[in-house]
């Protein structure tokens, strides 16, 4: 009988190796007559073991890592198709404490299944969310995302049962389902996981949405930057169709739904849900004044629901186990569960999915084990490169909605990235001035112009030119920005500039760090 084993195919285990991982246990097992079939399947988050290996046994899977190609006789050698003891045993996955301790909701799955495979995602659960969607109805479904207390999880936490109602009640001969998978912000790679682990939660929860708001056709538009998951979503889309959970009379319910992929050129703006559908629209994409919204008049001037990958790929589980279970995990208004990416200076950076309301230092400490550097922690963005940087005595704050605002921070798309002592907050400000230059869209002068003196006052500052009237300057710009900007590229950039003037000051007054012409 042919012995099944686990490779990921998750971008992450591919750039470290998990491509000549795989050949090499087929050369392996063919010199030892060893009858194996290779699953890739996606990751389960766990980035500093992978590529993990993970094998088929009576007792349950079983997991090496991370593995390298010269690693595999070994293995193989002492039995990993037994699941037989090895320096690179790390037992069941399910309980190795990083993901014991977990909430796994959305990326059950993820990790487990192949990504590409109908039978395999419905094997493990998939469809039922749908099957009972079906059995609702759009009121039913609206209802029932409403009372789960589901936000929007791609940073601004709006209320997903509002606004499906919205798309839901408007009057159009056509409406659309338009899903941001345009995931640009730094030390963020939950949509990239779920899209090449789980493609199919992401589109069975777009169908759901479909049914719900009466819209017939979806869009997916994913950042060009994951090719990967391009792939992957086009062959899951296919066999989807072929299966007939997508297309005309889905699962014979007599609803149909239509799925694309369209890749975005590589700007950080249209992760703004209006930048994007002048995007999709084959336009440049630049800022939509509001109102009026994409909910009453989206892409092509008709009502679009725009979500992103992780609000979507809530819904199954919601629909699937109901509204009050979901609504049981979290904390005041931030419920449920939410995908927090760990990444920077830190010795186990991954994914974790947890309840709202856990501290940042848990995550950082508990999770990620520290620094890698062995060094202290110094500063830790949050929300990404808009998002605040908190020091040492902000690390108990929670991870809320609500008590992320009152620390003047934000919990944007769950992305956290550490910083030891080592780091200089000046050059932190003055880069997050940069990014807002570059990525700007120009239509809006605060963020245009503001961003652009940012960054000449700032170096201004990190030169020791009248450092104090130039950071009232940079403060002014700041307010000018929070203020005046159409969106958020503008609006949020004085976040983690300020929050760096604020809670690391000594930083900004040592002046002569960069060279620069005396005025």
């Amino acid at each position: 009988m042919s012995i099944t084993i686990y490779v990921p195919r998750d971008a992450v285990a591919l750039g470290l190796g998990a491509n000549r991982v795989a050949r090499a246990l087929f050369a392996g097992a063919e010199r030892r007559g060893l009858d194996i079939t290779i699953v890739r399947t996606g990751s389960r988050g766990l980035f500093w073991l992978e590529p993990m290996v993970e094998v088929a046994t009576p007792e349950g899977r079983i997991a090496y890592g991370p593995v390298k190609p010269g690693d595999v006789d070994a293995l193989l050698e002492a039995g990993l198709t037994r699941g037989a003891d090895h320096p690179l045993r790390l037992g069941k996955p399910e309980e190795i404490p990083y993901l014991a301790r977990q909430h796994r909701l959305t990326f059950h799955r993820c990790g487990v299944v192949d990504p590409v495979s109908v039978e395999d995602y419905r094997a493990h659960g998939g469809y039922r969310g749908l099957e009972a969607a079906l059995k609702r109805g759009p009121e039913g479904i609206v209802a029932a995302v409403r009372e789960s207390g589901l936000r929007g999880r791609g940073g601004a936490g709006f209320p997903a049962g509002i606004k499906w109602n919205t798309v839901m009640v408007a009057e159009a001969d056509r409406k659309y389902v338009v899903c941001n998978a345009d995931e640009g912000d730094s030390g963020t790679f939950a949509d990239r996981m779920m899209m090449e682990g789980d493609p199919f939660n992401l589109i069975e929860g777009m169908t759901i949405a479909g049914i719900a708001v009466g819209a017939t056709r979806g869009y997916i538009y994913l950042r060009s930057e994951y090719p990967q998951a391009f792939e992957t979503l086009k062959e899951a889309i296919a066999n989807g169709l072929r299966a007939g959970v997508l297309g005309e009379n889905l699962m014979g319910s007599g609803k149909s739904f239509h799925l694309e992929v369209r890749l975005g050129a590589g700007a950080y703006i249209c992760g703004e849900e209006t930048s994007l559908l002048e995007s999709l629209e084959g336009k440049r994409g630049i800022v939509r004044a509001k109102p009026p919204i994409p909910a009453l008049k989206g892409f092509l001037g008709k009502p679009t629901l725009v979500n992103n990958v992780m609000t979507f790929t809530a819904v199954p589980w919601i629909l699937e186990h109901g509204a009050e279970a979901y609504a049981a995990y979290g904390q005041g208004r931030s419920l449920g569960t939410l995908p927090i990416q760990l990444a920077g200076n830190v010795r186990q950076g991954g994914l974790i999915e947890y309840a709202f309301g856990i501290t940042l230092r848990a995550v950082i400490e508990e999770f990620g084990g520290g620094t890698r550097s062995g060094r202290p922690v110094r500063a830790v963005q949050v929300g990404g490169p808009l998002g605040a940087y908190f020091p040492d005595h902000l690390l108990d704050t929670p991870l809320d909605y609500e008590a992320m605002a009152a620390a003047k921070g934000l919990v944007g798309h769950g992305g956290i990235v550490v910083f030891d002592d080592t780091v200089d907050m000046a050059s932190q400000a003055r880069f997050a001035f940069e990014f807002c230059a570059t990525e700007s869209c120009g239509k809006c002068t605060p963020c245009r112009i503001g961003a652009t003196r940012g960054v000449e006052t700032m170096d201004k500052v990190m030169a020791g030119i009248r450092p104090a009237e130039n950071l009232k300057l940079v403060e002014d710009l700041c307010e000018i920005m929070t203020d005046g900007s159409l969106c958020a590229m503008g609006g949020l950039t004085p976040m983690p500039v300020m929050s760096a003037i604020t809670h690391f000051a000594d930083d900004f007054t040592r002046g002569g760090s960069m060279p620069i012409a005396a005025e």
